[in-house]
């Protein structure tokens, strides 16, 4: 098993060419020169961040799914929504943000194990087209069932950073997207750990590697597989929480959201968690600054309405480019 995951381990850190290394660091200098030098420049990158590590966490979901299974969950943000309406429903209850906030991680990590075991692991090893039926069919029902327990109308939670502004060099920073940033990247960081330095993790990755080989060495796959949707509704619900926020609770909320982590799941590689993340921050910045600066003729191309189309063209050119994502590397298949 060590070995399993040792291989993977190496393949995904290989996975980065020079010229992108290269690339991430000129954005780098030019973020940090940016923000060195306007005030405004500066606002809008610390806003993309926090949008961005949203984007990340939610991409990162689809990417433990995808290397398990090969399927992307399409009710993934169905699901997200549906957490943050039960922590909603906790906090009429009258419990604190933040104890409503752990509560319902915890929902989320049994919510994801169940719909494997019940939902997914019936069909996973018949065809991914019937995987993918039942996501779709997953991202209707959740949508259905939440609009029928809460309805369909704007609903509030608690401000969990309250509405403080802080100015550092005339740049005002609010606490909420420091906040969002925060949480959004800690639990990342807890993930990484966990695949990194405990036995749980080190199954997960071989399970998920080579399912044959590490059942052979005592994995308990199926097992493993659950943990690990279990794991990616925790990441969901912390977007789901975390754009909250942002925007009016309603059962569409998490659906613009998917789709940008979709693209910055892409955009990164479909095979690398650290693509995942470094692509929804790349293109919370990139959406924020192209809102700000994005202007042809007079007419600004950077508008709310905007916003996913540009998305989606700049994922376009990443798969024109390098169809594996910045972070994927090709696989070679013996005949």
């Amino acid at each position: 098993m060590l070995e399993l995951a040792t291989k993977r381990k190496t393949a995904v850190s290989t996975g980065i060419s020079v010229p992108v290394l290269a690339g991430l660091v000129a954005a780098a200098v030019f973020l940090a020169v940016g923000s060195l030098s306007s005030g405004t420049f500066a606002q809008q990158t610390v806003s993309g961040l926090s949008q961005g590590a949203i984007f990340g966490s939610l991409a990162l979901a689809l990417v433990l799914i995808y290397r398990a299974t090969e399927v992307i969950n399409f009710a993934q943000g169905e699901m997200a929504m549906a957490t943050t309406y039960i922590a909603y429903q906790l906090t009429l209850w009258h419990l604190s943000y933040w104890l409503a906030f752990f509560l319902t991680l915890l929902i989320a990590f049994v919510l994801g194990v169940v719909v494997q075991v019940v939902v997914i692991r019936p069909v996973q090893h018949k065809s991914v087209i019937a995987v993918v039926i039942i996501t779709v069919g997953l991202f209707i029902l959740i949508d259905g069932l939440v609009t029928w327990k809460w309805g369909a109308d704007l609903k509030f939670m608690p401000a969990p950073f309250g509405n403080t502004v802080y100015h550092a060099g005339g740049v005002a920073i609010s606490r909420q997207d420091i906040g969002v940033f925060a949480v959004s990247i800690l639990s990342v960081g807890v993930l990484w750990v966990l695949f990194q330095f405990t036995k749980l993790g080190l199954a997960m990755r071989a399970a998920a590697l080579r399912p044959a080989a590490a059942s052979l060495v005592g994995v308990r796959v199926d097992a493993m597989l659950a943990v690990g949707w279990g794991l990616a509704a925790v990441l969901g619900a912390v977007a789901g929480l975390m754009t909250e926020p942002t925007q009016f609770l309603q059962p569409t909320m998490m659906q613009a959201v998917l789709l940008y982590a979709f693209a910055a799941a892409v955009l990164g590689g479909l095979e690398s968690p650290a693509g995942a993340v470094i692509g929804g921050l790349a293109l919370g910045v990139f959406l924020n600054l192209f809102g700000q600066y994005g202007k042809v003729g007079g007419y600004y191309l950077g508008t709310s309405e905007l916003r996913l189309p540009i998305a989606f063209v700049i994922l376009l050119i990443v798969l024109l480019l390098k169809p594996t994502g910045l972070f994927g590397r090709k696989q070679v298949r013996r005949v």
